[in-house]
């Protein structure tokens, strides 16, 4: 199943600099090796925003949902999820 996910990431102002370094260290490396299996299969940063739209290839809802609780920013995230499924008057055969 694919899901086109936005997530805004707000972490506090206050945040120890050391702390929020190893987050997104934590982050990226979870997200390349997602990427990696195929499971987060697109990434695009929002320009001006702290924030992304992502395309996740999951089997199901419950798969999804376990994967973005993995994320070590999710605790900061705002996100929102909407499911894809193919549009009849697409040109592409593989949805990549």
């Amino acid at each position: 199943m694919l899901f086109h996910v936005k997530m805004t990431v707000n972490l506090p102002l206050d945040m120890d600099p050391a702390l929020a370094a190893r987050l997104k260290s934590d982050e990226k490396q979870l997200a390349q090796r997602l990427q990696h299996e195929g499971i987060w299969r697109h990434l695009w940063r929002i320009a001006g925003h702290y924030a992304n739209y992502s395309v996740f290839d999951v089997p199901s809802v419950e798969a999804l949902h376990d994967t973005l609780m993995q994320l070590p920013l999710f605790p900061y995230m705002a996100i929102e999820i909407d499911g894809l499924c193919r549009h009849p008057s697409s040109v592409h055969s593989d949805d990549r």
